[in-house]
């Protein structure tokens, strides 16, 4: 089985907070990465310097507002590299301003979440990567969700 490998790169700490609770309330087994900025992210997704070994995440939860080199800039360097051309991205945004930009650029409703992210939308998410599992802990054994 196949858990999705998700990465989050978020520099609020209380929004990293409440995503980790959310996984942790759900009992969320997924693997979850977290990054606090942009150019961090970008050596990652490229595998460069200290995540040379780092697996390729197949959804990138992606702030656009982040310190130093913005989520603009990695989003660019994601669309740009072919290696990472399945990779689903989202994109946090915390501002109806930007919703609107998103909606204005094409980018369909389900590809970006209003920060706080909610649970229910990123598991619609990950159904929607149909080629992956959620597994949740459950009181007896853990029960794996066909996502399909």
């Amino acid at each position: 089985m196949d858990l999705a490998h998700i990465l989050l790169v978020e520099d609020d700490a209380g929004d990293v907070a409440y995503t980790v609770d959310e996984f942790r309330e759900h009992r969320l087994r997924n693997p979850l990465t977290v990054l606090g900025d942009g150019l961090e992210a970008i050596d990652y997704l490229e595998r460069r310097g200290a995540y040379a070994e780092a697996p390729t995440p197949d959804i990138l939860l992606l702030d656009l507002n982040l310190p130093g080199v913005d989520g603009r800039v990695v989003l660019d360097r994601v669309l740009g590299n072919p290696r990472l051309a399945d990779l689903t991205v989202v994109v946090l945004t915390s501002s109806p301003l930007e919703e609107q930009l998103l909606r204005d650029f094409g980018v369909p409703s389900e590809f970006y979440f209003r920060k706080p992210v909610d649970f229910t939308q990123l598991a619609a998410l990950i159904r929607s990567v149909d080629q992956f599992s959620l597994v949740v802990e459950r009181p007896g054994g853990q029960r794996e969700i066909r996502l399909a």
